[in-house]
């Protein structure tokens, strides 16, 4: 009774809206645990036994609960909670046995080659710990041993999966979100005037709030520091800003869910983190795996800017299924969606902001919302807080083509007299230099029949070593070959002519050897932050997604 009561109290401030929406995206996380029982939903559907979601209370339970608050609002659209099969949340010690038999499991399999069983065994260690009621933040000894963890499938992924194996692999990022300061100064009455009507202006289904935490963060993004965090998530955005708007109409989710993306990569589709979240929207590999994103030896999809944008929109669209609510989708795509459900059966509030009010949920949810909701808010009408936008980035445009064998992408560099770096930036999903057979290609527009036409002249099974050469002025054969460490002869024998006849403009390919670059070391925080704050927040980031 006394949690109803509660409930209903929080209804009279705000009706929990059942509509459906999305949320968020980001890393792992941190949990209070539960004072009640706490529960995991299993996927009994194959022979394998897998946590399907993050910790999370019953379905029924959720219903129960949510009951004073619909009554008499809930429409005929609104989203139903069917009960799942729960069984009790595992304990630290069995979390702990059960990674580690997970890991063993993935090592042996590993050396018998079986690489694509060996990931999946090791992304299951890594789930059993962030799906258990372990507390890292005050759990030292667990926290190092996921921190170990993380660290050697790295090492497994780089040194003998083929995975990120060229100097080209994905660097850590530090997130945008992660350099704005906690804020607890107060707001100008004229800044909260232009906020307020700026908000009546607008229309549509995002729940834009004016509060002093929202208000905090707007005041932030409008100082002389916050507009240059703005202005440079709003240039690389131009890149993306299109494919990510229609993709969210597409799946039926708010246009404000761009800028997640802003506060969690700074919209750089290689960015990856210490607990190998990667991606413009930070997937890590389990609940990448659970939304389609695949990864291969080859390549890792939540690379891919448009498979990684369908994946996140899902994923916050399910979470606003879960909770009913924008705010708490977005706290749920940050800190997990067991974090928020405990905080919800803990306290009895299912509303954001008194979750936040409360210290319900982690310290970095109780600044992500606000701060993605200021960002929301700004960009209604950069002019009317003093904000001159820049010109975006242009939009990312290409042509596709479905590869018929394993190719080197330096070679189509070389056929279509781009750089490499430009075929970089339009295929971010591979992770080396070689894409494999049945990749969908993306190259500049109007170059696929050029593509196609160098690509018939060399042999299928010679596409991952050799290379095409345009002859400069000065070039001879003698100094052409040196460049590739291979012989003239070889390369008069592959193009079917003898002497060195060769003209400025002459196209030669040549039958160079591919040697397999060696792992690149394990790069290091570009912008430095101090050792307390990054415990910190490893602390709080432990059981992210």
């Amino acid at each position: 009774m006394q949690m109803s009561q509660k409930l209903f109290q929080r209804s009279s401030k705000r009706p929990l809206r059942l509509a459906c929406v999305a949320t968020l995206g980001s890393f792992l996380l941190t949990c209070q645990p539960s004072a009640v029982a706490q529960t995991s939903y299993v996927d009994r559907s194959s022979d394998s036994f897998s946590i399907s979601s993050l910790v999370s209370p019953s379905a029924t339970y959720l219903a129960k609960l949510r009951g004073p608050l619909v009554q008499g609002s809930l429409t005929a659209s609104a989203p139903q909670f069917m009960a799942k099969t729960v069984i009790p949340q595992r304990t630290r010690e069995e979390a702990l046995r059960a990674s580690a038999a997970y890991f063993r499991n993935g090592y042996s399999l590993l050396d018998q080659n079986r690489i694509a069983e060996a990931r999946a065994e090791m992304d299951r260690a890594v789930e059993s710990l962030l799906n258990s009621d372990i507390d890292f933040s005050t759990d030292q000894a667990a926290k190092r041993e996921l921190d170990q963890l993380l660290q050697e499938i790295h090492r497994l992924e780089v040194t003998r999966m083929g995975i990120a194996e060229t100097s080209e692999a994905p660097v850590y990022e530090q997130p945008p979100i992660e350099e704005i300061p906690e804020l607890t100064f107060s707001v100008d009455p004229s800044l909260e005037t232009t906020v307020i009507d700026q908000v009546r202006a607008r229309s549509g289904e995002f729940p834009l709030e004016v509060n002093e935490n929202v208000l905090s963060y707007v005041r932030y993004f409008t100082s002389e520091r916050g507009k240059r965090t703005f202005i440079a998530g709003y240039r690389r955005s131009g890149k993306y800003r299109d494919m990510i708007y229609r993709i969210l109409d597409e799946e039926g989710v708010p246009r404000e869910l761009l800028h997640l993306a802003q506060a969690e990569s700074g919209f750089q589709p290689r960015a990856m983190s210490w607990a190998s979240a990667g991606g413009l929207w930070q997937f890590v590999p389990f609940r990448g795996k659970e939304y389609g994103l695949n990864r291969t030896p080859y390549t890792d999809e939540r690379f891919d800017p448009e498979k990684a944008t369908r994946a996140a929109a899902r994923h916050l669209r399910d979470l606003y299924h879960e909770f009913g609510d924008w705010n708490l989708a977005m706290a749920a795509y940050n800190c997990g969606p067991g974090c928020v459900a405990r905080a919800v059966e803990r306290t009895g509030y299912a509303d954001f902001w008194e979750l936040r009010r409360r210290n319900a949920v982690p310290k970095e949810t109780t600044n992500y919302v606000p701060i993605v909701q200021a960002l929301a808010i700004i960009a209604l009408n950069p002019a009317a807080y003093g904000i001159e936008l820049p010109e975006a980035d242009a939009p990312v445009e290409f042509d596709s083509h479905i590869l018929d064998a394993k190719t080197n992408l330096h070679l189509v560099a070389d056929l279509l007299g781009v750089s490499k770096a430009e075929l970089r930036d339009m295929n971010p999903a591979v992770n080396g230099d070689i894409a494999p057979v049945g990749y969908t290609l993306r190259v500049p527009k109007h170059t696929v029949p050029t593509l196609i036409s160098g690509l018939k002249e060399i042999p299928e099974a010679n596409r991952v070593a050799w290379r095409a050469h345009r002859v400069n002025d000065g070039d001879t054969l003698q100094t052409i070959a040196s460049q590739y460490k291979t012989t003239a002869a070889a390369i008069e024998k592959a193009n079917e002519f003898s002497g060195d006849n060769v003209q400025a403009g002459d196209v030669l390919l040549i039958p160079a050897t591919y040697t397999v670059p060696a792992p690149a070391a394990k790069s290091s925080v570009r912008k430095k932050a101090s050792k307390k704050s990054v415990t910190k927040r490893r602390a709080t980031r432990s059981k992210r997604r």
